[in-house]
Formats: C-alpha cells, structure tokens, sequence
C-alpha cells in the first residue's frame, strides 16, 4: 500500500500475489467444473434409477441446503483464523469426495445424501470469493466479484457442456468419474496458493457478528439472492432439463441447453458489475436481469421445440448474469476487510434459501399440478426480484 499525492491510499500488488490471483482463478474454473459437469443428466439420471419428480427436486435441493446451513460458520470461521487457503483446499477435496459417492450411489435417496455433501464443497465458495477479492483493492469490490464470478460460469459451462456429451458417449457414470478427477487435480494445484494471514486486532464477538448480520443493505441484498437462486436451481439446474427431455432432448442435447444458458450468464457475470456498471446504478442492473429472466421463464411451457427452447434460454442466461455478481459485490462493499468472509457467508447462506427451496417445492409442484406451474411460479418470482431490486436502492459506502 502507497499514498498518492493527494494523500489517498493506493493499493499495489506483489508479483506473489498477482500469480496466486491469476492461479486461483484457473482454479475456480475447475473448482466448479467438478461440482456441475454431471448437473445435465443429474437430474434426468434420478429419474432413471426410479426417482419421482419429488425426489428429484429434493436431489437437486440437498446441494442448497448443506449451503444454507454451514455457510454462515464457514464466513466465521474463516474470519476468526485470518485465513482463507486451508478452506480452498477443503472444498476440492469434498468435491472430490461427493462425485465418487454419487458415482456409486445406486438409489435416488443415496444421490441426495451425496449431492448434499456437495454443498459441502461449495460452501467453501465463500473462502475463494475473499480470498480473491484479497488480491484487489476495496474499492474494486465489484469488479474482483465480477471477474470471479466469470470464472465461476466459465467452469460451470464447459462442465455442464462437456458433461453432456461424454454422458452420451460413455453413459451416465462418466460425468461423476469425470468429476471426482478435476477434484483430485484442484486439491493438488490449489496447495501452491500463497495467502498472508490477516486477523483483526481483536476477536470476532458475537457482538461483531450480529452487527454484520443485522446490517439492513446485507439482508436486503442477500434476501434478493435467494429470491434469484430459487429460480435458477428450479428451472436451470432442476426442471428446464427435465421438460427439453419431456420434447425430445438426448444426454448431448442437454449438455447443448446448458451451453446456451450459461455462456450468455458468463458474458453478462463479466460485463454487468464491471462496464455497465459505470453507467447504471447496481440496483437497476438487477431489476433488468431479473425482468429479463422471468420473462424467458413463464414462456417455457408453450415451447414445442429444442431451438426455442435454446433462444429462450440463451437470453434468460443473460437476464440472470446480471443480477449475482452485482449482488455479490453490494454484499461486501460496505463492510471492513477483516469482516467481510462473514458478511459474504451470510449472503451465500440466505441465497442458499433459495437453492433448497427452489427445487424442492418446484418438485412438489409439478409432481402435483405439472411442469407449467413451476415455470410459472419462478417467473413470479423473477417479477418480485425485479421490483423488489428497483423499489429500495441507496448505493452503500465504501469502506
């Protein structure tokens, strides 16, 4: 750190730090590929070992809802110890660990006790997202959460492609082997990670956590990524993939949706908290993405054809890509350095609501009323995202 002339500081970089930056994002990318390059066909597989569309919301659901309970303990923790590596490391090997268990599960119950601990792993998200912004001045909050985000889609949508495609070629188990590989490679890269432990003058209080906790912009951001991660685990991740089968989608075919979906989603993750937002206040940012994506949503169910099917989708990727890196950044940018792996897990704990909840009750639904009304539910949802996004707005400080 310098001060410029007119006495501000100037955050610089070390080359140590600018190579561990540029490794950490390499590896977000296979971080992320290990978790969703057997996504396409997980939910079409828990069909085929005699899954009902319940059970298929719980499989998928499971993955939000080991988040939505350890992510907050994980901020914490993370923040106490000063240190972010070691949980880096402990998410591959979990990643690890949940594909080979989903590779041998044999039952659908078996695949939601594995696809949990997969949220094992994910919960370490917290630990990277930190760890990178670490490498960034405070003030680029959104711009470091822009760029690891992009990572973030880049690696879901080569695995979600790519899985697709070998689950056609070589069966239903080879995304889960393939899986548990880029696992065992990231735990192996991701030790050469350097990090300087930092840790606040005094302890984390139960005090200071509720403050971080309480903080009313945190909550309203974070309640906003629920909202948006209910409707992504529900159609994206849940029952999208399911009805492009219902109209003739093979394993490969659902590896070519998720392309579409998710390569407009990374373009957008990487342009909406980074150029547009020099232009356009955040929370209008959101309230676009979010119009966008409900609108893509509810017309899902009149769709007959996989190439409509792959438009709508291509654009609602982008309406979506919009909103989560913006609100990642808004989640940290008005709290202390040394605090900001708790505020960051409880926003990914509250949006992890929305990743259990989503899935699970659009399971409930359409196993009761049809495919239709889930649709129709998560676009209302993107409808309350979007008006909630633009109704209560005040840009935070800067720490």
């Amino acid at each position: 750190m310098i001060t410029d002339i007119t006495g501000e500081d100037v955050y610089t970089r070390s080359s140590e730090e600018a190579a561990s930056g540029i490794l950490l994002a390499v590896l977000t990318i296979v971080f992320w590929a290990s978790l969703y390059l057997y996504v396409p066909i997980l939910p079409s597989y828990t069909q085929f070992i005699g899954g009902s569309l319940t059970i298929v919301g719980i499989v998928t659901g499971s993955y939000g809802f080991t988040q939505l309970i350890l992510r907050i303990p994980t901020g914490i923790w993370s923040d106490r110890l000063g240190l972010r590596k070691p949980f880096v490391v402990a998410g591959f090997v979990a990643a690890t660990g949940s594909a080979v268990g989903l590779a041998l599960s044999r039952t659908p119950y078996l695949l939601v006790v594995f696809r949990a601990f997969s949220g094992v792993a994910a919960t370490t998200w917290v630990a990277f997202t930190i760890l990178f912004s670490s490498y960034f001045n405070p003030r680029e909050a959104t711009h470091a959460m822009s760029t690891i985000v992009f990572c973030n889609s880049l690696g879901q949508t080569l695995a979600t492609f790519i899985g697709g495609l070998i689950a056609e070629r070589y069966g239903w188990l080879a995304p889960f082997l393939g899986a548990a590989m880029l696992g065992g490679f990231g735990t192996l890269c991701s030790l050469a990670l350097k990090e300087k432990r930092k840790v606040s003058g005094e302890a984390l209080s139960i005090a200071h956590l509720m403050q971080v906790g309480k903080d009313t912009r945190l909550l309203y951001v974070s309640f906003l990524g629920a909202l948006t991660q209910y409707v992504t685990f529900a159609t994206v991740y849940g029952f999208t993939p399911l009805y492009a089968s219902r109209i003739g989608a093979s394993k490969a075919e659902l590896g070519i949706l998720s392309l579409v979906t998710l390569v407009p989603y990374t373009v957008a993750s990487l342009i909406g908290g980074t150029w547009l937002a020099r232009y356009m206040e955040e929370g209008k940012i959101a309230a676009i993405g979010s119009l966008v994506a409900g609108l893509t949503t509810i017309i899902i169910p009149v769709i007959e054809t996989l190439p409509f099917l792959y438009i709508s989708q291509a654009i609602g990727g982008f309406g979506r890509g919009l909103v989560y890196p913006v609100l990642m950044g808004l989640s940290i940018q008005a709290v202390e350095p040394d605090r900001r792996a708790t505020a960051m897990g409880f926003f990914q704990s509250i949006y992890s609501l929305g990743m259990f909840l989503g899935p699970t009750i659009s399971g409930a639904i359409g196993e009761n009323i049809g495919l239709p009304g889930v649709f129709i539910t998560a676009s209302g949802i993107c409808f309350l995202a979007a008006v909630l996004s633009n109704l209560r707005y005040t840009r935070p400080t800067v720490c």
